[in-house]
């Protein structure tokens, strides 16, 4: 009878094991010394081989050779624990044997000694679905068994196991095996079974497995069954419903050109093929995880489960992006995958979650924002639009004008004199009529000097994004009235000092003065120093 890859090359030594190398040399030693524990728990996803690795401690301590790290394969115990009908080896199904009768049947059975081997070795699948009483059952013989007797719990889920049980036995927490490795695994199966896959397919069904080695050569075996001896990755990907790198690259083909006719008519076309639009969602977010990867850590790394190419491909994706928005890309399709698990009407959600993605490239970063509040055509920064002058009318002819013959006063120049008093309060005062408040702050709390038509700034670090030199010029150019340079350096916060400004005086700073916290803060800390009033009411 035809029997299924997966059982087929299932590993029967620890040589043949692949990935769980803490595991395999912690066994290993253990069985060389002789330092074989009473009970062990074997932890982790499924497929990475928990009860693989049961069956090959039960055939080391078995075998006519043993305990033994390389059993001989040869002899009836090694057999029979291979085909699975060793008397001595018992393997258990919890999901099916989880009451009370069951655990008092197997303690009744610890008591004897093997019939032939020489250790009786209980293997109890899926251990997690044991009852908390027959768990309480178990707990005395667990903790003292018999010295011929040894318990192996496998698990999916070991938060699931009780603390007292698991204090009584050694824990193994079985991890993903590496992606590198499956594909290694299967091609040296493909060759073992004469069937032709080029990379790109084992990229595609290890991808499949997520890390399961059994999940991955199951996917296989369905895949030489549709294809036979060679294998095409276009249809290995539509048997098993995944996309390839070109349908989600369009995804970000329409990110890059803002179109968003372009989603709606992809969404369109996977609901006209009858796509599952969760797994759709579910790649999409992958996809934009791999890219996000692949912008930090470049291509060719082991953090992404895909072949050299695709990597290449991944990173040249990848560069037309900044990390802000691919992080951003891959929480939107996150929380769009979490909204369509319980959709009513998954096409209206993924056009309006893809619809997001769009908008979401056209948002500023949070600093540059911040830069451009109120300063005109700066960017997309909303800022007050200027006031149009309104026109001085003519003064009404009267008796008292002078004759038309008179000389015209001449007109004001528009150019105001160079400043002679502080450039600080200056600036300040007509920053915040062009309505820049941020700068103004900046320009605040700056140490300005003159020098060879030349104004420098230096200026604390946490105000580097509110000084535009550009700004800061114009307004400059416009206070002195003649052509001048600008000099920006920044500095420590607390070395540069805020100049001295003195509150103008008026009704409200006189009041903030003499407020009675206000002149005892002011006795508490003599060095103090007020430098600017400011009316929140205005």
């Amino acid at each position: 009878m035809y029997q299924v890859i997966a059982r087929k090359y299932r590993p029967q030594s620890f040589a043949e094991l692949i990935g769980q190398e803490h595991v395999r040399t912690t066994l290993e030693n253990a069985i060389a010394q002789k330092r074989i524990a009473h009970g062990y728990i074997f932890s982790g996803q499924r497929g990475t081989g928990k009860t693989t690795v049961a069956r090959i401690v039960a055939r080391c301590l078995n075998c006519i050779e043993g305990p033994t790290t390389k059993p001989c394969g040869k002899c009836a115990s090694c057999l029979e624990v291979t085909a699975g009908n060793a008397v001595d080896v018992i393997e258990i199904d919890a999901a099916s044997n989880r009451g009370i009768n069951e655990m008092r049947e197997l303690r009744e059975n610890v008591r004897y000694r093997p019939a032939r081997d020489r250790y009786k070795i209980f293997i109890v699948d899926e251990a997690h679905q044991i009852t908390n009483e027959a768990f309480n059952a178990l707990l005395k013989t667990l903790e003292e068994p018999p010295e011929w007797v040894v318990f192996v719990l496998c698990t999916t889920e070991v938060h699931k196991i009780p603390t007292t049980i698991a204090s009584r036995c050694q824990q193994f927490s079985f991890r993903s095996v590496d992606f590198a490795e499956v594909v290694e695994r299967m091609e040296w199966i493909c060759k073992q079974e004469g069937i032709e896959a080029d990379p790109e397919v084992l990229s595609v069904l290890a991808q499949m497995g997520e890390g399961s080695v059994r999940d991955s050569l199951s996917a296989l075996d369905q895949a030489i069954a549709c294809c036979g001896v060679k294998l095409n990755a276009q249809e290995v990907r539509g048997l098993l419903g995944m996309f390839s790198l070109d349908s989600l690259s369009e995804v970000t083909q329409a990110l890059a050109s803002q179109d968003s006719r372009r989603m709606l008519d992809l969404v369109m076309e996977l609901e006209r093929n009858g796509r599952n639009l969760q797994h759709f969602c579910r790649e999409l977010a992958r996809y934009f995880r791999n890219l996000l990867v692949a912008k930090v850590a470049g291509a060719n790394t082991r953090l992404i489960a895909a072949s050299g190419p695709e990597q290449e491909r991944l990173a040249e994706i990848a560069a037309g992006y900044s990390e802000e928005d691919l992080t951003r890309y891959l929480q939107l399709t996150l929380d769009l995958f979490k909204d369509l698990q319980f959709s009513l009407q998954p096409r209206l959600h993924l056009e309006i979650g893809l619809l997001r993605l769009i908008q979401a490239g056209k948002l500023l970063p949070i600093e540059e924002a911040l830069a451009n509040l109120g300063n005109p055509g700066s960017g997309p920064a909303p800022s007050k639009p200027p006031q149009p002058k309104k026109p001085v009318p003519a003064a009404p002819a009267t008796s008292h004008q002078p004759p038309a013959t008179s000389p015209q006063p001449p007109a004001p120049s528009p150019s105001p004199a160079a400043p002679s008093g502080d450039w600080s309060q200056r600036l300040h005062s007509a920053l915040l009529e062009a309505g820049m408040q941020f700068t103004a702050d900046a320009v605040e709390h700056s140490q300005i000097t003159e020098s060879n038509n030349e104004l420098q700034f230096t200026t604390p670090e946490e105000f580097k994004l509110a000084m535009n030199e550009k700004d800061i010029l114009k307004i400059v150019q416009k206070v002195a009235g003649r052509p001048m340079r600008v000099k920006t350096t920044f500095g420590d916060a607390n070395v540069i000092a805020a100049p001295r400004l003195k509150p103008p005086p008026d009704d409200v700073s006189e009041r903030a003065l003499s407020h009675p916290e206000v002149r005892r803060f002011q006795e508490m800390f003599p060095d103090s120093q007020v430098r600017v009033v400011r009316n929140l009411k205005e």
